[in-house]
């Protein structure tokens, strides 16, 4: 059953495109996306390699600029703001978990986690950033550095340093891709447990189709356009005006954190 959700629009990408250029001339990457995620939605994107899974999520976190179109995120359009601007804005209301980690590997856990509160001038920082590596079971790890952490703690440390300053928005893209099935299925519990206590809308980036059927409602992505939208029950409504692409996108654009937004 699915929880009761505010109808409110939290993110709205209408019309989107991307076009990269390559050495074969331009690739089209994102073909006319429309989609409206609500506020407290939990969102799967699933499709192939090169569908443009990861390159949307860099396009509604303000990563990556459209070549057209419009992004609204919590009513204001992202797609135009500048790179300044777009990363003030991310610093209190938009949480990133990446496959790769991306720790600060000269900090420990909780410098980690405590820069994106100090960032956002986010009083006692390192008090609050205890708090959230005691939420994912690392309140013994406090002052140990990422190399001497395993895989699945530096990605707790990862998801806790996204979730710190409580943004409305918490983006994961294949966060247990670098992780074993059973610390990977811990992750996600702590991911969907944290994001159900704090309301906050989570769009998850996965190859996994049983993970993103955890979501409300699975987008599903090919030659980067939307091929269908189905509920988490598995209720299909067909995608609006699919077209085959001219040009399809033949690799998704690597995701390249920023160390501090």
């Amino acid at each position: 059953m699915q929880r009761s959700l505010n109808t409110d629009p939290i993110l709205r990408l209408e019309a989107v495109k991307l076009t990269l250029m390559s050495q074969a001339g331009p690739v089209n990457i994102l073909n006319g996306i429309e989609l409206v995620i609500r506020q407290g939605e939990a969102v799967g994107l699933v499709g192939p390699s090169g569908s443009g899974k990861s390159t949307m999520l860099m396009v509604m976190t303000g990563l990556e600029r459209p070549t057209s179109g419009k992004v609204t995120v919590k009513s204001q359009v992202l797609s135009n703001f500048s790179e300044d601007e777009a990363a003030r804005f991310r610093r209190g209301n938009v949480g990133i978990v990446f496959q790769s980690f991306h720790l600060i590997p000269t900090m420990t856990a909780l410098e980690n986690v405590a820069v994106p509160l100090e960032l956002a001038l986010i009083p006692n920082p390192f008090e609050k950033a205890k708090e959230e590596l005691v939420a994912v079971g690392l309140g013994h790890r406090l002052d140990h550095y990422p190399s001497q952490l395993s895989g699945g703690e530096q990605q707790r440390v990862a998801l806790a340093r996204a979730i710190a300053p409580r943004p409305s928005l918490l983006f994961a893209d294949e966060p247990t891709g670098n992780l074993d099935g059973r610390t990977g299925a811990e992750i996600i519990e702590m991911m969907f447990k944290l994001q159900r206590e704090r309301g906050s809308t989570l769009i998850l980036v996965t190859h996994d189709e049983a993970l993103a059927r955890r979501c409300d409602r699975i987008v599903k992505l090919r030659d980067g356009y939307i091929d269908s939208i189905e509920d988490g029950d598995h209720h299909s409504e067909p995608a609006a005006a699919a077209v085959t692409p001219a040009a399809p996108d033949t690799a998704e654009t690597p995701v390249i954190a920023a160390v501090a937004e």
